[in-house]
C-alpha cells in the first residue's frame, strides 16, 4: 500500500510539473506574439512591454552589450524611426526551455520584411517571471 501511495504521489507531482511547464511555455509564446503584433503596428513602446523595466535589462547586439530598459527603447527608436523602417516582423521560435520555475531560455529567428530589403537573424532570450509575468531580462540578437 505504501508503494502504491508513493507511486501516486510521484505521478501527481510529475503531472503538476508538466502542467506548469505547458502553462509557462504558452505564456512565453503569448508574450512573444504580443511583442510581434505591437511591432507590426509600429508600436515600439508596446513591443518593449515584453522586457523587464529595469536598469538590469541587457541587450546584446552588433555593438556589444547595452544596459537598461530606457536605453533599449531609445536604441530601437533610433534604429527603427518609423513604420517603414520597422517593416513586418515574424519569429521562428526554435526552442523554449524552462530553467527552474522562474526562468526560461528562448532560441529563435527573426525576419523583417520591408519594401526594399528583408533582414533576418537569430536571438536568444533569458526570460524571468517577474511579479507573476514572464519578461525578457537578457536579449542577444544578431
Amino acid at each position: 500500500m505504501k508503494k502504491l501511495f508513493c507511486f501516486l504521489l510521484v505521478i501527481i507531482a510529475l503531472s503538476s510539473c508538466a502542467v506548469k511547464n505547458k502553462s509557462a511555455h504558452t505564456n512565453i509564446l503569448k508574450l512573444l506574439e504580443d511583442q510581434r503584433q505591437a511591432w507590426n503596428k509600429g508600436d515600439i513602446e508596446g513591443y518593449m512591454q515584453g522586457y523587464v523595466q529595469s536598469d538590469s535589462l541587457v541587450f546584446v547586439g552588433k555593438s556589444g552589450p547595452k544596459y537598461g530598459w530606457q536605453t533599449t527603447l531609445d536604441n530601437y527608436k533610433k534604429g527603427y524611426p518609423d513604420k517603414a523602417a520597422m517593416g513586418f516582423l515574424t519569429f521562428d521560435i526554435k526552442k523554449v526551455k524552462l530553467i527552474g520555475s522562474n526562468h526560461a531560455f528562448v532560441l529563435g529567428g527573426w525576419h523583417l520584411k520591408r519594401e526594399k530589403d528583408a533582414p533576418q537573424g537569430y536571438f536568444t532570450l533569458l526570460m524571468e517571471k517577474v511579479d507573476g509575468k514572464w519578461k525578457v531580462v537578457a536579449d542577444h540578437s544578431s
